[in-house]
């Protein structure tokens, strides 16, 4: 039996993962970060003091933990440095704490400026990307000609592969979209170089760590970057991000057989409601007054952007869908407590397309575009759930609102997230 557990979201991000890895964080000798990159944020509360978390794994926060950032993660060397300098003060010396994967790609300037030039281009069917250079950056690993982590150790080669890179950019910059390219590639080498020192003392093949910890049946936790409904291959494509951010991108994000990662666990986190930041199709979105109160109430405003949220009743389609591909063992539910206040509170059990009814999620845009939510009315309990710790106290109408959950999913809603502090939750089964 495996001591391993992955941690993932099962809607288009923003659920609350960072929370419930640090949460279950003191039971796991390793965290692992295993793909995305600083598109990602999770906000961690430890006492007064918060902590928004891009690219290190939230275990960071806690002592004697091993955090690994792998090689399906693309890695901004930059924003890396200034996210260990914010967590410093808990942390002290990285040294055996933070380990980098050598297979890692890097995320350079030019990737943001393709970035930018591209939603540009898109006009009114832009993405909505964070615009951090990540779509471009896995572009240029899937087209070879990305720049790893390892390659910096061999300074002539690292720079030969900068030179190639920028180069292509710089044609793609003015040729395709006529815009000027200013980018030293000198200026890069140099910077790249001092900072890389920097972090070089934390560089490992974190395939091979992750390996033996694995057979030596060491507890593990995988941390999963944005959502289910983002994946590249399952999720609202093309509305989705550039990395698997589903259990399917977990073997190929790390390095490590299917056969030790097989047997983990399976939790994916849902909002008591449903999010989305940026463009794409959101079959409960709410344009009224309860999408603002969700809004406010939940202070939807995004951790890496600090765009305001689109925001919607729970769909139960899109958990099912979520729970099906992730192979859910379990459905940890956050901010129970914003719908505290709702003297009704719906959740879309099916889709009705052109009359007839949708249980499955569609791969087709222009069918979701279409689909109407049927929803499945439940009373409000109109009492505060906020930080409760113990089961006797969820209200009746709350219990309801779990068991349409895990009736409609087919998997066991195990803890509620009742607040942001890390003591505010419940386990329920």
């Amino acid at each position: 039996m495996s001591n391993s557990l992955v941690i993932l979201g099962s809607q288009w991000g923003d659920e609350g993962k960072g929370k419930i890895v640090d949460l279950l964080a003191p039971e796991y000798e390793y965290i692992v970060r295993y793909q995305g990159g600083s598109n990602a944020g999770h906000t961690v509360i430890v006492g007064n003091k918060k902590y928004a978390l891009h690219l290190i794994p939230s275990g960071i926060l806690h002592d004697g933990k091993k955090n690994i950032i792998t090689n399906g993660v693309v890695i901004a060397l930059e924003e890396l440095l200034r996210e260990m300098k914010k967590v410093s003060d808990v942390v002290g010396n990285f040294e055996g704490k933070l380990f980098i994967s050598d297979r890692a790609h890097i995320v350079f300037p030019h990737h943001k400026i393709l970035d930018g030039l591209s939603e540009k281009a898109k006009g009114k069917n832009k993405v909505g990307t964070t615009l951090k250079g990540i779509g471009p950056a896995y572009m240029a690993k899937y087209a070879r000609t990305g720049i790893r982590i390892a390659d910096i150790f061999d300074p002539p080669y690292f720079r030969e592969r900068l030179k190639a890179s920028v180069s292509e950019a710089k044609e793609i910059t003015e040729k395709v979209y006529g815009e000027r390219f200013d980018i030293d590639i000198n200026k890069v080498y140099f910077q790249t170089l001092k900072m890389f020192e920097k972090i070089e003392n934390l560089v490992a093949d974190t395939s091979l760590m992750l390996d033996k910890a694995l057979r030596e049946n060491k507890k593990v936790l995988f941390e999963g970057a944005q959502g289910t409904m983002l994946d590249i291959d399952m999720g609202t494509y093309p509305y989705v991000t550039s990395s698997n951010s589903s259990a399917l991108g977990l073997c190929n994000g790390t390095g490590v057989s299917p056969k030790l990662i097989g047997t983990a666990k399976v939790y994916g986190v849902s909002k008591a409601y449903v999010t989305r930041v940026g463009a794409g199709p959101f079959p409960t979105e709410l344009l009224d007054k309860d999408g603002q109160k969700l809004r406010d109430e939940g202070f939807e405003y995004g951790t890496t952007t600090g765009r305001p949220r689109r925001t919607g009743w729970l769909d139960l389609v899109a958990l099912r869908f979520a729970s099906r591909i992730n192979g859910m063992d379990g459905i940890i539910i956050t901010k129970l407590d914003v719908l505290d206040h709702f003297n009704e509170i719906k959740v879309a059990v099916a889709y009705e397309y052109e009359g007839k009814e949708i249980r499955d999620f569609p791969a087709q845009l222009k069918i979701l575009e279409k689909c109407k939510p049927i929803y499945k009315t439940l009373k409000g309990w109109d009492k505060s759930t906020k930080g409760i710790k113990k089961k006797e106290d969820i209200p009746d109408e709350a219990w309801e609102f779990i068991r349409i959950i895990e009736k409609e999913t087919d998997t066991p809603v195990v803890m509620l997230s009742t607040g942001p502090e890390r003591t505010e939750y419940v386990w329920v089964r």
